[in-house]
């Protein structure tokens, strides 16, 4: 297909409503999905709910593979598949959605740098914790990734991901980082998202943008999984506005919603957030 037949495609595609019939595909959330994916999904819903947009929530192991880049969550909108926030509140924008149009350009820029650090520092963090500390490898990791697969692809494919993991952290500079110091980094990201915050209910004061799903996604899942240890929860917990942030955001756009569609309720621990 040509340049301009594919634009023409996808100004049609921009052109058409918002379906009911939406769908965002994940692995499976109770006994597969990882925290660094399971953030990156709740980050997404989080980001159609505030666009008031339905979605339905389809599990599937193979998932990961299903996407178009190799990662999830990706959505299925009419004929269209698209992968990951970015590209997905694009795709949103284009079909006449957005949360941060009310945004000058500056403020713009300041919520792609905080978007880029959320990325570069939480996300990183959550990866390095997942696939690069032994605890968690052994006891969490290559038990949940390799869950809906039989012995030994279980266990090679694992390997698989954990060696592509390391070899990206090898690559911006992680790889030799300690525990602690992956902490430090988180503790760091968190300090400057809870000074940006301050007393606004919002990230740009009273209605939500694209950050505010993203530190959503990630601050909320870190905050209710079950991990070797409570260290890295802890670093969000000292922050009380980013606590109350989550909450609010939970109370908001989760709560007494369709539990099968769009509900944090099955990535908790415990009612963690009163």
């Amino acid at each position: 297909m040509s340049l301009a037949a594919e634009a023409f495609v996808s100004q049609i595609a921009a052109a058409e409503p918002w379906p009911e019939n939406a769908a965002l595909y994940q692995q499976m959330k109770e006994e597969q999905i990882l925290l660094s994916d399971n953030a990156s999904c709740l980050a997404v819903q989080a980001f159609l709910q505030m666009c008031s947009l339905p979605v339905h929530v389809v599990c599937r192991p193979n998932a990961e593979y299903m996407s178009p880049s190799g990662k999830v969550p990706f959505i299925h909108v009419g004929n269209q598949v698209v992968s990951e926030l970015g590209p997905i509140v694009q795709f949103v924008k284009a079909k006449g959605h957005s949360l941060s149009d009310g945004l000058d350009e500056v403020q713009k820029a300041e919520m792609k740098a905080y978007m880029e650090l959320v990325n570069n520092m939480l996300l990183t963090a959550e990866l390095y914790l997942q696939w690069c500390d032994d605890a968690t490898v052994e006891e969490i990791t290559h038990p949940r990734y390799g869950s809906p697969y039989p012995w030994p692809l279980n266990r090679i494919l694992a390997y698989q991901k954990q060696w592509e993991v390391r070899r990206k952290m090898k690559a911006i500079g992680w790889a030799g980082k300690s525990l602690e110091q992956v902490l430090e980094d988180v503790d760091q990201c968190c300090q400057a998202l809870s000074q940006r915050l301050g007393t606004q209910p919002y990230f740009f004061n009273k209605l939500p943008t694209e950050l505010d799903a993203l530190v959503f996604g990630h601050l909320f899942t870190i905050l209710t999984t079950q991990l070797t240890s409570d260290e890295l929860s802890e670093k969000v917990k000292n922050y009380s506005n980013l606590v109350a942030f989550c909450r609010r955001i939970e109370q908001q756009y989760f709560e007494g919603r369709d539990k099968d569609s769009s509900s944090t309720s099955r990535f908790s621990k415990g009612p963690l957030l009163r």
